[in-house]
């Protein structure tokens, strides 16, 4: 696993572009200090992904302020993998990573906790003496994160009391039941909320496993602005940045599994069918079934409206178009359903915070 004594390869990641980095906030400590407190069975991408991208961001930060290639020096983050036991911790996938002390660290400051994500079925259960000291430190730290199933620690710690978190869609309903006191939402890729005392206190939780990367990336542009957080979305050639009131997962996918494969056959029929009339009369008609039957059935078996699954499809569809091809914005609007271009805008500000060709900007910078 990577920590902070791989700082060798700087000039080697650089892509050659003048990246401006704000100036620094007497504030906050000029090096954050960014804790990873780990539970037996880490799943591995839940603490690999973050970590890789706060280093990348250490790098961009380095390569912006002109640091010598050669210095040791942190000018932007800083990063411990900690347990309760401290030394070789083994991990879900199997392979083992060397942790230090939580205990070792004291007093020290630490301005962004994360806790990466554990297996949580199969009866497992939490550990006591990780609980006690994420309630213990929580208080002092500006920032505190759950990637996955780690959220489950910080329900348990108190800290999602009466607060919206998310969790890997898998687990919600796990989480949800668990944990009664907190608002579980299975559909974001991550949520922020804020914590008692106010100012930057905030705690943030996210989906499974990659979304990890997604909250990296929305830490590090709170940090240090979009234009570094996209130098580190290219450098680890992910789209910057899903944002975190996006589905999870894709929606064709979501649509089958919630239906047990009651409706496959009507799902594939509308992704053929994007820009003809979806309304549910006509769904209706292509099940076979009155549209009053249709609707409640639909509802009942995918958990959605059929209005929701086509506009899901619809945004789908447009956003692969985007990312795939340089069709223009007018036809990808009238293949997709949307009718025209102004519908496809404002389809994409409220999903995704961005306008189509940004979109497309975005993605294929990242690819390049």
């Amino acid at each position: 696993m990577k920590t902070d004594d791989t700082m060798n390869h700087a000039s080697n990641a650089t892509d050659h572009e003048e990246i401006r980095v704000p100036a620094h906030d007497a504030a906050v400590p000029q090096v954050r200090h960014i804790v990873f407190a780990v539970a037996p069975e880490l799943v591995l991408l839940d603490a690999c992904g973050p970590l890789e991208a706060f280093h990348r961001a250490e790098l961009t930060v380095r390569d912006a302020r002109r640091v010598s290639p050669g210095s040791r020096e942190r000018v932007a983050y800083r990063t411990t993998v900690a347990s309760i036991d401290g030394g070789v911790l083994d991990t879900f996938p199997g392979l083992p990573v060397v942790t230090q002390r939580l205990d070792a660290l004291g007093d020290e400051p630490i301005d962004t906790l994360i806790i990466p994500g554990i297996p949580v079925d199969d009866g497992r259960s939490l550990q006591p003496a990780l609980i006690d000291w994420i309630a213990r430190r929580v208080p002092q730290v500006r920032r505190v994160c759950s990637v996955c199933t780690g959220a489950f620690y910080l329900a348990a710690a108190g800290v999602l009391d009466g607060r919206r978190a998310t969790t890997h869609w898998r687990d919600a309903v796990r989480l949800a039941e668990r944990f009664p006191r907190v608002r579980v939402d299975a559909e974001p890729i991550f949520i922020r909320e804020p914590l008692p005392g106010g100012g930057e206190r905030t705690v943030w939780t996210s989906a499974g496993v990659t979304a990890g990367i997604d909250l990296a990336l929305a830490l590090i542009q709170e940090d240090y602005g979009h234009p570094v957080a996209m130098q580190v979305a290219r450098r680890l050639v992910v789209f910057i940045k899903r944002p975190g009131g996006q589905s999870q997962y894709s929606a064709a996918l979501a649509a089958q599994a919630s239906a047990g494969g009651a409706f496959d056959g009507l799902h594939g029929w509308i992704a053929s069918n994007l820009n003809g009339d979806l309304s549910v009369e006509r769904l209706a008609e292509e099940a076979r079934m009155s549209p009053r039957t249709f609707a409640r059935r639909y509802v009942d078996e995918v958990g959605r409206t059929p209005a929701k699954t086509v506009s899901a499809l619809r945004l789908e569809a447009a956003s692969r178009a985007l990312a795939e091809s340089r069709r223009p914005l007018k036809r990808i609007a009238l293949d997709c359903g949307f009718g025209s271009e102004q519908n496809l805008r404002r389809a994409f500000m409220r999903s995704f915070g961005v306008l189509p060709l940004d979109y497309r900007e975005r993605f294929s910078s990242a690819l390049r």
